[in-house]
């Protein structure tokens, strides 16, 4: 797509903090982070948003899922368990879809939050 800023961020037309890069997906820093660590996770097919999303997708949706405890892992934000059992740290993933969804980019986007609270406007 012509104007979608996600598309240009793959297409490295426009500059971001890669953490990520395979043949379908890329992962970068948010430029307007609501945690201590925020990375986005694209596809790097253009699917508007997750309602666009069918049978066909669901190999490249579970891919971008599994890259997320990677990714938290690799940014000190994954789920940590000590000699008793008790676990501490973690994540949050999120996908917004449609403008009641929250989502302000069409272009599939999976966020990956973490780091000490409170974060802004994430909710419980």
């Amino acid at each position: 797509m012509d104007n979608c800023i996600f598309c240009k961020i793959a297409a490295k037309q426009i500059p971001s903090t890669t953490v990520y890069e395979d043949d379908d997906l890329l992962a970068f820093k948010d430029i307007n982070p609501a945690a201590p660590v925020h990375l986005l996770v694209i596809p790097k097919q253009h699917i508007a948003t997750l309602s666009d999303c069918n049978d066909s997708h669901a190999a490249l949706l579970g891919k971008m899922l599994a890259l997320a405890p990677k990714l938290a892992a690799e940014h000190g934000i994954a789920v940590q368990q000590d000699a008793d059992g008790n676990r501490s740290g973690g994540f949050k993933t999120l996908i917004n879809s449609g403008p009641n969804g929250g989502q302000e980019v069409y272009h599939l986007h999976l966020h990956v939050y973490g780091g000490p609270r409170p974060w802004r406007g994430l909710g419980t």
